[in-house]
């Protein structure tokens, strides 16, 4: 059961990783990707703190930052959906 779920975990890390490479025209495509790829990273950390009896504590953190940064890229796609009308990332110059 320990091998299916850590299976799982990875599998999921590795989609959101070529999800994010693939999908690296649209900000939003991104955000979900790297959504993914947390979750991935947050099972696994899960998985290893259980195998281990430790504390679950770390994870808790780790949900905290995660939440963090999915609100900053929202802020984000906010911002640039209000200026340029669209999350294309070439539809704007970054140097001008």
């Amino acid at each position: 059961m320990l091998s299916f779920c850590l299976g799982f975990s990875v599998m999921s890390y590795v989609g959101g990783l070529i999800s994010f490479c693939l999908k690296r025209k649209h900000l939003l495509l991104m955000l979900l990707s790297m959504e993914f790829i947390v979750l991935g990273l947050f099972f696994n950390l899960f998985l290893y703190l259980s195998y281990y009896d430790f504390e679950f504590f770390f994870s808790m953190i780790f949900l905290t930052m995660s939440v963090c940064e999915g609100a900053l890229g929202l802020a984000i796609l906010v911002s640039m959906m209000r200026t340029h009308g669209n999350d294309y990332f070439q539809s704007f110059n970054v140097l001008w």
